[in-house]
């Protein structure tokens, strides 16, 4: 997973170990449940299970359909999780549910709702991850490009979680495409199909990254040739020959550069709309703001398709043969409440931040780090 970072730093050294005491998930539901209506919802925690285990020990111990029970997204299984489910009021006898227990899960709230979760249906999750064999250092590290993750936010990679124990998923995904593997199983298709968009969005990220750098560091005069040097020159627009084109980027106040035809999107939700290029640094100021967000394509029949200088280089991550329908995910999050304390005496280090749905935790990590994380090193 070799793709660019967004900040510049050295690596930053410390040891993390996904587990129950050192990452600790909680989900923040998309709205408040009305407490009343014909579901009952659980704030469930749990440890070493993943939310698929889960809902089958609960399916089977209420003695439901796997189908009836709701939930907005899967946890994991090393870690501390708290998330919520909803079951069907009618179908929970209630002697089940006051008798309860279990080593590994706890209900820590019922209430009750209109309507089934569904999968989406979240605000995000808040993380405390403990990190260790950190020293002063390091720590000291840490703080300041903490601080800039505040001001700049994070790229929104899929991570490693997204493409399998062997990290090539995505090739499964590429072969059924490219019609040499047939697949009778269309839930573990349309998986493997989904983690090849996600490299595909990776690799477009990895080298708007890499663009956006060369904007940010080499002089107006000299952008088009050093952008021809460092990509094939055949992908360059001519537009990038106009220096005064190049000066307008290069002013922009966040390092991501906007490119005239991206797709931006309010943030941390609303409609997606074009970048025109009269307006980039307005959108750019709105960005450092983060009132709005550019968006890359997971490829598809129905996604919208960038334009311009933008679409030039999102072209080169377009697979025309995936038949799903596609769509737009944020290309940078903006992590929320982030805070990170140092330890002296255990030689370790604290973080807590809030991140919307579908971002990555263990991105942050990487991002601290200027080297891959894995979750089990």
């Amino acid at each position: 997973m070799d793709y660019s970072y967004a900040f510049t730093h050295s690596k930053i050294d410390f040891h993390f170990r996904q587990s129950q005491r050192d990452f600790v998930v909680e989900e923040i539901p998309l709205y408040p449940f009305s407490r009343e209506g014909v579901h009952l919802v659980l704030k469930v925690r749990k440890k070493a299970l993943t939310t698929f285990e889960l809902i089958k020990f609960f399916s089977s111990y209420f003695k439901i359909k796997l189908s009836e029970i709701g939930y907005a997204g899967l946890k994991d299984k090393n870690a501390l999780t708290i998330q919520y489910l909803s079951f069907p009021k009618h179908l929970l006898k209630s002697n089940l549910l006051e008798s309860f227990t279990h080593p590994e899960i706890r209900i820590l709230e019922i209430t009750a709702h209109n309507n089934k979760i569904k999968i989406g249906h979240l605000k995000g999750n808040k993380f405390f991850i403990r990190l260790k064999k950190l020293d002063k250092l390091n720590s000291q590290k840490i703080q300041q490009v903490v601080a800039k993750i505040k001001q700049f936010g994070i790229p929104n990679y899929f991570s490693y979680q997204r493409f399998g124990k062997t990290l090539n998923n995505y090739l499964l995904g590429q072969e059924i495409i490219q019609g040499k593997r047939k697949m009778h199983d269309k839930k573990m298709q349309n998986f493997f199909i989904s983690a090849y968009q996600s490299h595909l969005f990776n690799q477009w990220l990895s080298l708007r990254i890499t663009f956006s750098h060369l904007i940010e560091n080499v002089e107006s005069k000299d952008l088009f040739k050093a952008l021809k040097l460092q990509f094939d020159s055949q992908v360059i627009p001519q537009i990038f020959e106009d220096r005064e084109y190049c000066k307008v980027l290069k002013s922009q106040p966040h390092f991501f550069k906007i490119l005239s035809g991206d797709y931006l999107c309010h943030y941390p939700f609303g409609k997606n709309f074009i970048a025109e290029q009269e307006k980039i640094l307005d959108d750019s100021q709105r960005f450092l703001a983060k009132d709005i967000a550019p968006t890359g394509l997971l490829s598809g029949i129905k996604a919208q398709i960038a334009q311009n200088e933008a679409g030039i280089l999102e072209n080169l991550f377009i697979d025309s043969r995936i038949k799903s329908v596609g769509q737009r995910r944020y290309a940078w999050v903006f992590p929320e409440n982030l805070t990170f304390a140092y330890k002296e005496e255990e030689a370790q280090g604290e973080l807590r931040f809030f991140l919307p749905k579908g971002a990555y935790a263990t991105n942050l990590l990487r991002e601290l780090a200027h080297r891959e994380i894995m979750g089990g090193e």
